[in-house]
């Protein structure tokens, strides 16, 4: 068995397979299918969450609760999610797109089975608004506390000081946004960060950054993601032309075509905790 063909990088929402496995676990009954549309929520930083959808074989169908990610031994052993016990690429594993059902599988749902795949694809659609949406807010972000570093932290996808990869500790994305969570803790503070100053200038930080955000969706800018093969394992990258350069972010999630299907883009910055900066994003999809 090879790992799972995957077509989701290109906004693919419907596709054809044939059944490879059908599995009992502690997630619930997972198909794996050897090529599919659905995009898995990743095992190991569940950022966006998996597509949901349905197998269909004829005029029967299994409703498909969310796309997650398996892996699959050569001495036969199956885990899914967070129970995968290695990490991406080890030798010996092959790595799979799981279908997770709603309830047991119908008698009809075997391996060799043909079958079509369709994603919810409203629900796809204000995910990848929300991936797109998470990427500018922290971009944007990253230029409205430039100016607070004492030393080099490195340099973000445009080239700013890089306080998204230094900082933050979660990021969770939802239909139209995305909530991150920022440690400003001693390990922050030693790497040169002020952040005192910070939080005495939050409300002007945050108006900065929706700034920011307004001219990039006012540029429509386009979007898209450029990946190094066709399996769930091969390395996919974020693709957006800013009027300041082309941004890269190696990034497994799905996104907009362009930052023309946006209406607006809004951060908000809450510190209630000195320590914690948790920035809401909300995406307005136009019309």
């Amino acid at each position: 068995m090879s790992s799972t063909i995957v077509s989701f990088a290109d906004g693919s929402v419907t596709g054809d397979g044939v059944v490879h496995r059908v599995e009992s676990s502690p997630h619930g009954v997972i198909v794996v299918v050897d090529a599919t549309p659905f995009h898995p929520v990743d095992h190991t930083w569940p950022d966006q969450p998996g597509d949901s959808g349905a197998l269909i074989a004829g005029d029967v169908r299994a409703e498909i609760v969310e796309a997650v990610m398996a892996a699959a031994g050569d001495d036969g052993e199956f885990a899914v999610g967070s129970d995968i016990p290695v990490k991406r690429g080890a030798e010996g594993w092959t790595w799979l797109v799981g279908h997770r059902l709603t309830a047991d599988a119908p008698d009809w749902l075997v391996p060799g089975v043909e079958l079509s795949l369709a994603v919810d694809s409203a629900h796809r659609a204000g995910l990848s608004r929300g991936h797109t949406a998470c990427h500018l807010a922290s971009l944007a972000l990253d230029l409205a506390v430039a100016d607070l570093w004492r030393k080099d932290p490195g340099t973000d996808a445009i080239g700013n000081p890089d306080f998204e990869g230094r900082a933050n500790q979660t990021s969770r994305i939802h239909e139209d946004g995305a909530v991150d969570e920022y440690r400003l803790g001693k390990s922050l503070r030693r790497a040169g960060f002020d952040t005192e100053a910070f939080a005495a200038t939050l409300a002007s930080r945050e108006e900065a950054a929706n700034a920011q955000l307004a001219t990039w969706v006012a540029s429509a800018a386009a979007s898209r993601i450029e990946t190094e093969g066709p399996t769930i394992v091969d390395r996919r990258r974020w693709h957006c032309e800013l009027p300041e350069g082309e941004a890269v972010i190696l990034c497994g999630g799905t996104h907009v075509r362009s930052l023309a299907e946006f209406a607006s883009i809004t951060v908000a910055l809450d510190l209630t905790d000195p320590q914690l900066l948790v920035m809401t994003t909300t995406a307005i999809p136009a019309d």
